[in-house]
């Protein structure tokens, strides 16, 4: 018996128009599409009068559902996996069946097309020859500054997701541990009606998020650039810094370590309250 293929199809991320033939064919022509929301999707399929049957399919159903799927394959039947917007596996669920599918021999065919981590990179303005992409931050503020730590020496281009009512948190703390001068560029509802590209130095992208309440919702990616220094002229003044700051208030303390090294004394501050906050 030959067994059925698992196609992965990217569905548009706003505007509708950006989904491709090749996409609508293939929902067509599959005998199951597993979403990631059956009523998100239920949206998408209608407008393309696609009436393929549907299962839903996402992180928590995912174990029982991806043994399933994989039988109605191995049986013949193929099978497209589709999130509620986007491709496939990027920040949504679908790793564990893709994973399952290769480990049973079936074959798996990408049908490309939109993603927001790409969108947000080609319209960004900063560099785009090598990047990270990190997803979601934690949701808590303790966890977000490690993470965000974890990345601030990385000189490639970073690429963020970040949820409305999270923003400005962690825009906040960015400036705390990139500083308040590291450009980035904030894109929300991209291919949407009130699409915002905003390209400006973390502190004053946050001052713009927070003076317009707009920004603060819908989806999000923020794109901020890579570290241009070296990143033992970042960290050699941690230990002393922590040090003065025992001793001073926080401006003294980044006013004088700014002296010594020549560095911003917004930056040695921004750095002082990012370890503060950790330590």
């Amino acid at each position: 018996m030959t067994k059925g293929l698992l196609y992965i199809v990217a569905t548009p991320i706003g505007n509708l128009s950006d989904i491709t033939e090749r996409a609508i064919s293939t929902l067509k022509s599959v005998d199951l599409i597993a979403c990631e929301d059956t009523r998100t999707s239920g949206k998408l399929l209608n407008y393309f009068n696609i009436a393929t049957p549907t299962i839903a399919y996402h992180e928590h159903n995912a174990d029982t559902q991806t043994t399933k799927i994989i039988e109605r394959m191995a049986a013949g039947d193929s099978v497209a996996l589709i999130s509620d917007a986007g491709t496939p596996l990027v920040s949504d669920p679908g790793f564990r069946l893709v994973k399952a599918a290769h480990e049973n021999d079936i074959t798996v065919v990408p049908i490309v097309g939109a993603c927001a981590m790409v969108a947000a990179l080609s319209a960004a303005g900063l560099a785009s020859d090598k990047f990270s992409f990190i997803g979601f931050l934690p949701a808590k503020t303790h966890g977000r500054i490690k993470a965000l730590q974890d990345w601030q020496d990385r000189s490639e281009t970073l690429i963020f997701y970040e949820a409305p009512h999270r923003i400005i948190d962690s825009l906040t703390d960015m400036v705390a541990v990139f500083g308040a001068q590291r450009e980035a560029t904030l894109c929300r509802e991209l291919t949407k009606t009130f699409e915002t590209i905003k390209k400006l130095p973390l502190g004053e992208l946050l001052e713009f998020v927070k003076n317009d309440s707009n920004q603060q919702k819908g989806e999000i990616v923020l794109v901020v650039a890579g570290n241009e220094r070296a990143p033992a002229e970042q960290m050699a003044y941690d230990d002393w810094l922590i040090a003065i700051a025992k001793e001073l208030p926080p401006k003294k303390a980044a006013a004088i370590v700014a002296d010594v090294t020549g560095l911003k004394k917004s930056a040695i501050y921004d750095r002082l309250l990012a370890l503060q906050q950790v330590n």
